[in-house]
């Protein structure tokens, strides 16, 4: 209890850019598979839940450093795990390439040479992989998932990475352009807290585990009517 709620409330940061976990209602509340687990932690705990809302992934991983969070739902990635401790995933979802119509491009092979320039959104998760992994192609970053996809359509760019579910979205009004089959990883979403506690960290690690063994995680991805959501294995 003092490591996860050290104000007496259980400060949990949400990431509004993950389209699929939140959602904003129209009078700025947000509901979703996120608040839901999260409020579910605050009722094992016994505390109030305080939902603090952040626009974008990598603000939230900043919130572990300035101490503005006790509890986080973002993408386990190996750059944040220097300053958050992370349980096993309760979620994942598949990270795709969109082309547009007369790409020359037929496969996830294709994408990294060189003149080949990818739009993706800046310290998302399918970002931070990218970082690692593109060693030819050119990664062109937008602001945001909306800035990535923007980028993409006016700069005329090759590829457009992003979440296979929002791509669907994208390539309904894109005419002729395809999603290439399969995906270049898969974004497993998880539980941190920010490292220095254990105690914490291994709670988390049960809670996260319970979650999906009992049936939580899947009946809230029902519920909320998600597509492209998995529970993680």
């Amino acid at each position: 209890m003092k490591e996860l709620t050290p104000t007496g409330k259980l400060r949990v940061g949400v990431n509004l850019g993950n389209f699929l976990l939140v959602q904003r209602n129209a009078d700025g509340s947000i509901r979703g598979i996120v608040p839901d687990l999260a409020q579910e932690l605050a009722r094992r705990l016994g505390v109030a839940a305080e939902l603090r809302q952040y626009e974008k992934v990598g603000d939230v991983a900043d919130g572990a450093k300035k101490g503005e969070w006790d509890v986080a739902f973002i993408g386990a990635e190996p750059q944040r795990a220097a300053e958050i401790d992370f349980t096993e995933p309760y979620v994942e979802i598949e990270a795709c390439y969109l082309v547009p119509a007369g790409s020359p491009i037929k496969s996830i092979a294709e994408v990294d040479h060189q003149g080949v320039r990818i739009a993706v959104a800046a310290r998302s998760a399918y970002h931070l992989w990218l970082e690692r992994n593109i060693k030819h192609a050119t990664l062109v970053v937008g602001d945001s998932i909306a800035g990535s996809y923007q980028r993409f359509v006016e700069e005329k760019l090759e590829v457009l990475a992003g979440l296979k579910p929002k791509l669907l979205e994208d390539a309904s009004k894109l005419p002729g352009s395809r999603i290439l089959e399969g995906n270049f990883t898969a974004v497993q979403q998880a539980i941190g807290t920010p490292k220095g506690r254990p105690e914490g960290a291994a709670y988390l690690r049960e809670f996260a585990q319970d979650a999906k063994a009992s049936g939580l995680v899947a009946q809230l991805i029902a519920r909320h009517g998600i597509k492209g959501l998995s529970v993680a294995e």
